[in-house]
């Protein structure tokens, strides 16, 4: 009877928390539609956006390899275990010692991908049809890209100690910082540089200083703002990086994948890498809305009760991260597939980037889309295994998955090659995948199905480790969201019969007609959901 009132704040922190952090994503992704549309306005999709793609995925994937995947979730539960047990003289140490050990090490790795940058451009180019001037742009590119590493990994230092804290929305925005300073290097850098897409390094290089510094005042007003040191030795400092081991691969997946993708795609038709990258801006909208969100807020509550050895609210934090998850993703995923083309259409199908380009793009939305209940439910599974510093089972699952990735994508490829007329076929296997436009659909599907993996997985392990007891009411509340999800998918069916074409049609009817169908198909599901005896107040329940 008493441990009820207290679960009940717990889990409206965590409601509170969710709309703090994703409130501030939001506003941080409308920033990222801005930005790739301002991009796609300004320098279209070719192999020289190709090449800005490569220099910035390369250390974007190191960024959130250590920093989001590995290093947050290794941070978070032992920061929360000194600040639960110990002094805050203790906590403010863990902070110093991490922080001048993770930029001591991340310092030499920025170095060495300096240094390696002609090999990172050998292997991400096209060498069966080489685009003159790419292979040197990615080199310049990277030298001024890897640097970002370095500052915004120490960026996520301090937003995992202020999530700790609840504080959610600061952490949430400093992305935004990065969003503005590229669109102000589309729109003016890019009169300045040439090429042209060289102002986009230098805004990279810029918003990594930003973030860092704009952190700064939060951290110092908890009193956790000190010298970083060297403490490589200490022994909170080994326990953050011994966890760290194998959740560089566990809580990484998709963004290994997406290195891998990014390899493969360089073997493709020129414009491959920049039609992914449009299509991950639709993905990063609900994952980070609401999938990333989630993940980073229960993450703390879940080490909590973990550390109180309070394993039924574990169970039932998690139960709710669950069904809150499914209830937002899966509409999302059913509306992006459905509406892959009217959306990359209205948002990015101006000045260089032209009906081909949102075709292409779309391919990409539709088979990345198809993953997204994946991506989220990892997100939200994954917090389960950390909380319990248990990095091992997910580094296995992981692995897993990765390995499948490479084999999906490479029966994909072979497949959509195998289909393909034997007029497009007279070059080779290498050359038509060099020049033939549309198979890097191979790989966001690929990408789908190997996240599908990896939580099934996670997810058998997760119930063989019996930490987690499913709560009542899962099977009508399954049939709820199918139901009222159906509704949505017939509506916006019936409204895309009656629709234009969105790769002709002018941009005002195409900004009515989406609004029309995202607003309609939103409207069916909520008040399907509230038919079938959904209430928000459920929401915040355990």
């Amino acid at each position: 009877m008493s441990g009820e009132p207290a679960a009940k704040p717990r889990q409206r922190s965590m409601a509170r928390g969710i709309l703090s952090f994703g409130s501030m994503t939001m506003l941080s992704r409308i920033f990222g539609l801005v930005r790739d549309t301002s991009f796609n306005a300004a320098f279209g999709a070719g192999a020289m956006t190709d090449a800005f793609w490569v220099a910035f995925r390369i250390p974007n994937f190191m960024r959130r390899l250590f920093a989001e995947g590995s290093f947050s979730t290794a941070f978070v539960p032992v920061f929360t275990e000194i600040k639960e047990k110990r002094s805050h003289a203790d906590l403010k140490a863990l902070v110093a010692s991490t922080a001048g050990t993770l930029g001591g090490v991340l310092l030499i790795v920025t170095a060495l991908g300096m240094l390696l940058a002609p090999w990172f451009a050998d292997a991400f180019s096209n060498t069966v049809k080489p685009v003159p001037g790419q292979h040197e742009l990615i080199v310049h590119l990277l030298w001024w890209t890897f640097p970002f590493l370095l500052c915004v990994s120490l960026t996520a230092l301090a937003a995992g100690a202020l999530n700790s804290y609840q504080r959610f929305g600061l952490p949430a925005l400093a992305p935004i910082i990065l969003n503005i300073c590229m669109i102000a290097g589309a729109w003016w850098g890019s009169k300045l540089a040439q090429p042209p897409i060289m102002a986009m390094g230098w805004a990279v290089f810029a918003a990594g200083i930003l973030q860092l510094l704009f952190l700064m005042p939060a951290l110092a007003k908890l009193d956790l703002l000190s010298m970083p040191r060297w403490g490589w030795n200490q022994p909170d400092v080994r326990k953050v990086m011994r966890l760290m081991g194998p959740t560089l691969i566990g809580s990484s997946v998709a963004q290994i994948n997406l290195l891998f993708d990014t390899f493969v795609a360089a073997k493709l038709a020129p414009g491959s890498q920049s039609w992914l990258s449009a299509a991950d801006r639709f993905l990063e909208l609900p994952l980070g809305v609401f999938g990333i969100a989630l993940g980073t807020v229960i993450l703390p509550t879940l080490a909590r009760h973990h550390v109180n050895t309070d394993r039924v609210g574990f169970s039932k934090s998690l139960d709710w991260g669950l069904r809150s998850t499914l209830m937002i993703i899966v509409p999302a995923m059913l509306g992006l597939m459905l509406l892959s083309v009217p959306l990359v259409a209205t948002i990015f199908q101006h000045g260089k980037f032209d009906a081909f380009a949102t075709r292409m793009a779309a391919l990409s939305v539709f088979g990345l889309s198809f993953g997204l209940p994946a991506f989220a439910l990892v997100k939200t599974v994954l917090p389960a295994f950390y909380a319990r510093q248990d990095t091992r089972t997910p580094m296995r699952a992981g692995i897993t998955a990765l390995i499948a990735n490479m084999v999906f994508t490479a029966l994909l490829l072979a497949l959509l090659y195998v289909r393909l007329p034997a007029s497009a076929k007279t070059g080779g296997l290498a050359e038509t995948l060099a020049t033939h436009p549309g198979l890097h659909f191979a790989l966001g599907l690929a990408s789908a199905l190997s996240s599908y993996l990896n939580l099934i997985l996670l997810w058998r392990w997760l119930v063989k480790a019996g930490v987690y007891d499913a709560q009542p009411g899962w099977k009508s509340f399954l049939w709820r969201v199918g139901i009222a999800n159906v509704a949505m998918a017939a509506f916006l069916l019936a409204g895309l019969h009656f629709a234009p074409d969105f790769t002709l049609a002018p941009a005002l009817d195409r900004i009515v007609w989406l609004g029309l169908l995202v607003a309609g198909g939103g409207a069916i599901y909520g008040a399907s959901m509230l038919a079938l005896g959904f209430r928000p107040s459920h929401f915040r329940e355990h």
